[in-house]
């Protein structure tokens, strides 16, 4: 394995033999450092494009706030989450590592679990309700190729969904298994085939919307709502309304600006990296949320209620319209956009943080699997009825470990690692028995800070930014730990 690895940036020794170092743990070769600016951006249009987003908008909508002000919730949002996101991918283009293995140079080669394990477990929850999402239009698919398959199981129900249900949920995940043991490159040709692909469905998706309800017009002109919140003041309404969405879209990335170095370790380049992800998720994210916007508004427009779920409009379009076939390729593309996403975005990471817990044992495969089935676990379909909540609230947790890991990286060590030291307990990133207690603390204090938002009104913009309020306690308390503590390994 040295053999491959050596000449490495910070790589000065060959890396150590022993249990902190696996094949799916170990530097990236130069040699399969093949993604250019196209695949990082592809795979940020592949996992832009997806129903959650799609209906991120249309929640804001409903929320009180115009459609102007949703996209700039959601612009906002991803160029704050940008920052981060491409300081953390620096370190896997650099020095050609994973996330759990970068997190160990802040929190230490057992520390590191704490933030890995966190990461991994939001990402358990995402892969469910993404699996689920997309395990519902196969079963409208096969419904409208086989009208039979939506009487299967009869009147049988499980916490109100049938049969046809659970088992396109069951396909779905098969599929995305499949992916998994198939490996990353299996990932970016995926991407790179799916992204065109569903931008020009999204495209054909706002046409129909267009022509259907008269002109962009009458459809943005629709998505104005008279609710109570419009009356609040300007500072009341920026507090209870605004800044808690621009915190929930900043959480809806928030875990890939921890683990993004899982991708950015196969770039060919920092520029690629930057340019990729700054093209990727600063264009495609707006584009599609604001189809989302179009297109909910005009079925209010034609139906009288919001239909934010595709699934359940092209269903209704396709029986509309007597064309089943339609339907059947418009449900096709939601399938691919939904696990273009699902892959990159929720199993990567946690396969690799589950491997990193026992890499002798557990490889990138059985990672996966694991994460497979904590997606089951987790009952999904729980989790769609709390969507603000589950973003704002897992956007705390992970704000405090990206503060931490940013300030280790940026400010303290000044991008410079020790790669070999990485592998090795006794190294500079062995710390006490292999854990950094004042990056666990300044984590806690973080996360504690925005929880504090939870108990009175008055403190309520604690939580209501909870990605910021734990970012930057957990960011100053970290720098103040540290330096007080004097460590070599930063000086």
């Amino acid at each position: 394995m040295n053999k491959v690895v050596r000449g490495l940036v910070g790589l000065t020794e060959p890396l150590p033999e022993g249990p902190l170092l696996s094949r799916d743990l170990a530097p990236t070769p130069i040699n399969d450092r093949t993604w250019s600016r196209w695949h990082i951006a592809s795979l940020w249009v592949g996992m832009s494009v997806c129903i959650p987003t799609y209906m991120l908008a249309a929640a804001m909508i409903d929320a009180g706030m115009t459609w102007k002000e949703s996209l700039l919730a959601i612009l906002i949002g991803n160029a704050i989450v940008l920052v981060p996101m491409v300081i953390n991918a620096h370190a896997g283009t650099r020095y050609g590592i994973p996330f759990p293995v970068y997190a160990r140079a802040a929190y230490g080669y057992r520390g590191a679990h704490l933030p890995s394990l966190l990461r991994a477990l939001v990402a358990c929850g995402w892969f469910g309700i993404q699996t689920w999402i997309g395990g519902l239009a196969i079963s409208a698919l096969l419904g409208l190729l086989w009208p039979g398959w939506n009487g299967l199981g009869g009147s049988w129900t499980f916490m109100g969904y049938g049969f046809p249900h659970f088992a396109g949920f069951f396909i779905f995940w098969l599929v995305n298994l499949w992916f998994v043991w198939a490996g990353t490159e299996s990932i970016k040709w995926m991407e790179t085939v799916a992204a065109p692909f569903l931008i020009l469905m999204g495209v054909a998706l706002l046409g129909w919307a267009f022509n259907a309800v008269g002109g962009a017009g009458a459809i943005l002109g629709s998505s104005t709502m008279a609710t109570p919140v419009r009356a609040l003041s300007t500072p009341r309404w920026l507090l209870v309304v605004f800044v808690p969405w621009v915190t929930a879209m900043v959480g809806y990335w928030a875990t890939l600006s921890l683990n993004i170095p899982d991708f950015t370790r196969y770039a060919r380049s920092q520029e690629d990296q930057i340019s990729g992800q700054t093209l990727g998720l600063l264009t495609t994210m707006p584009l599609f949320a604001f189809i989302g916007v179009a297109v909910t508004s005009a079925t209010v427009l034609l139906y009288g209620e919001a239909i934010w779920n595709p699934i359940d409009l092209v269903a209704r379009l396709a029986s509309e319209m007597g064309r089943p076939w339609l339907g059947a390729l418009a449900m096709f593309a939601i399938v691919i956009a939904t696990l273009s996403t699902n892959i990159a975005a929720n199993v990567v990471a946690p396969a690799n943080s589950f491997a990193n817990v026992s890499p002798r044992r557990i490889t990138f495969r059985l990672g996966g699997l694991i994460t497979g089935i904590l997606g089951i676990v987790i009952m999904p379909w729980r989790l769609l009825d709390m969507y603000q909540t589950w973003l704002i609230s897992y956007s705390g947790l992970l704000g405090a470990v990206g503060g931490v890991i940013v300030c280790d990286y940026l400010v303290l060590r000044r991008c410079d690692l020790e790669l070999a030291d990485l592998y090795r307990k006794d190294g500079l990133y062995g710390y006490t028995g292999g854990v950094n207690r004042r990056a666990v603390l300044a984590t806690l204090g973080g996360i504690t800070v925005a929880l504090a938002g939870t108990i009175h009104p008055s403190v309520g913009f604690l939580f209501h930014g909870a990605w910021f309020t734990a970012a930057g306690a957990s960011f100053i308390l970290y720098y103040l730990l540290m330096r007080l503590a004097d460590r070599p390994a930063i000086a």
